[in-house]
């Protein structure tokens, strides 16, 4: 399959690590954003072929695992009232809130449905006028262009019982937050090939720059990552600090215009809280005042107090790339996919559910 199976050669990896070994002479640090290019790290045995110097973290790059406590408990909320029907990805329905997830919800007797589509909300809205109907829009700028459409879509056909809970984050404030921190280990960064995409790649500049900081735009097959980690570390060992785009395939500097201004036309960047790292600013979309029918936190005058995080979860440290998941006590033992403390073990591009799957096996699988 073009653009697959060349990007998943065996030679070519070992050609890559060839080239990665030869030219390391300090020891760097590379964190990849995406959770899907963790799992791929992790699954492929990337991690292990790399030589010694190079140290892979991994980044909040998963949507699922950087919902805040407090947001979970809103969809939650939202479920539980009379005459909702809420809608998710399904992924979202394990995650902790502050008291139950919104799995245990619906086995108590809310109207959960796990959809595929925010336009299968509007459409279940539609055939549904005695009902509220709520998308919780999570994600991302990737998944921002279709829940903004779905809003755009609801009001084109006058449907006042269509809403969502926007739970939208950005990754470029991120990256910020995690260079500035005091902690911080970060030598380069591997950006997000699916958000630049959306987004183009012209907000890394100020923070390359700005932090003296590598940071190549790279896709998510074994080929891709081990290119990307070559550009990164080439750079380093130059002591330049440039934007790169490995993922040119996909990738244009500029993004795609139709998409960011369905965004433009329904979100305002908000403030938001990442679950275990805080309150990052301007670091969210939130529905614009032109929309507001359409949010659900409007329409239904939510008012949930910040709620505690799980103090036995370390995700915060995990995510800033202070700590690998095994390095958690509770790793494997009290938190495993089917009973999670935090977020990262329950979404399937979570860094700990990546080393619970795959981390241990002993072979390296590129097919």
């Amino acid at each position: 399959m073009k653009f697959l199976t060349e990007y998943r050669d065996p030679e070519m990896v070992v050609q890559y690590v060839k080239e990665i070994k030869a030219i390391t002479t300090k020891p760097w640090t590379l964190m990849e954003i995406c959770g899907g290019q963790t799992h791929s790290l992790v699954k492929n045995g990337i991690l292990d072929m790399l030589p010694k110097l190079i140290t892979m973290v991994h980044g909040p790059g998963c949507p699922v695992c950087v919902t805040s406590v407090s947001v979970i408990d809103e969809a939650i909320y939202l479920a539980e009232q009379p005459h909702v029907i809420l809608c998710s990805f399904g992924d979202m329905l394990r995650v902790p809130g502050s008291k139950k997830s919104l799995l245990e919800a619906k086995a108590e007797g809310a109207d959960i449905r796990i959809l595929y589509s925010p336009l299968e909300a509007v459409q279940l809205a539609k055939s549904n006028p005695d009902k509220q109907v709520v998308f919780f829009a999570v994600g991302f700028e990737t998944t921002a262009p279709a829940n903004a459409l779905s809003v755009v879509h609801a009001a084109s056909l006058g449907l006042n019982n269509y809403s969502i809970l926007a739970s939208h984050v950005l990754v470029p404030p991120a990256m910020e937050a995690i260079l500035g921190d005091d902690e911080n280990t970060i030598n380069a960064f591997l950006a997000a090939g699916h958000v630049c995409t959306i987004m183009g790649i012209d907000e890394y500049y100020p923070i390359a720059e700005k932090y003296k900081c590598p940071i190549v735009v790279t896709g998510f097959e074994p080929v891709d990552l081990l290119q990307g980690i070559l550009m990164a570390v080439q750079q380093l060992e130059r002591g330049e600090y440039k934007v790169e785009n490995q993922y040119a395939r996909s990738v244009q500097r500029e993004g795609n215009k139709m998409a960011k201004e369905t965004i433009q036309k329904v979100f305002t960047v908000s403030d938001r809280v990442w679950r275990g790292i805080g309150n990052i600013p301007e670091s969210g979309y939130e529905v614009n005042e032109k929309y507001k029918n359409f949010n659900a936190r409007v329409k239904f005058k939510i008012n949930i107090p910040l709620a505690e995080e799980n103090k036995e979860c370390i995700s915060g440290a995990i995510m800033k790339g202070l700590k690998k998941p095994k390095e958690c006590p509770n790793f494997g033992i009290q938190c495993k996919p089917e009973h999670p403390l935090g977020a990262p073990m329950v979404s399937s591009e979570g860094a700990c559910a990546a080393y619970y799957h795959y981390a241990s096996a002993d072979e390296v699988v590129l097919e």
